[in-house]
């Protein structure tokens, strides 16, 4: 007996459906708007009040010393031989910029310490960060 009902073609989509990528690229966005500027605020310091220029450098590098003393190489705590290890393998750079960001309280033969690794290294480009007036409210 022959077959009566018609084979029916399953018809495919060839096209990918963009809303879902949407929504998670959009989650991505807000996700990152949010954390980033946590991510910026790093180790917090009492920096020392005064005028500086803006300084725009592509490639730099973050150093902080807090009142304790402890130094920070891109907000991850480092000792001072291992930051100096560090920092004569990219001392070579001459793009490379080390912001220094210490707390006003510190002694400044602590910083003088720093100054010397950073000397030795050949790092040659080197901010200090302070926090402007109007910031301070002094």
């Amino acid at each position: 007996m022959p077959r009566r009902a018609a084979i029916v073609s399953v018809h495919q989509m060839k096209e990918i459906n963009m809303i879902p990528l949407i929504d998670v690229m959009m989650f991505l966005l807000i996700v990152f708007i949010i954390t980033v500027p946590m991510i910026e605020q790093g180790i917090p310091v009492n920096l020392p009040v005064g005028k500086a220029s803006d300084i725009s450098a592509a490639h730099n590098r973050s150093l902080t010393l807090d009142l304790q003393g402890r130094v920070f190489l891109d907000n991850q705590p480092i000792t001072r031989a291992a930051l100096a290890a560090e920092l004569k393998l990219v001392g070579n750079d001459p793009n490379l910029t080390v912001m220094v960001r210490a707390d006003e309280g510190l002694s400044y033969g602590r910083i003088v310490e720093i100054m010397k690794i950073l000397h030795d290294a050949s790092i040659t480009r080197i901010g200090l960060v302070t926090s402007p007036r109007e910031k301070a409210g002094r």
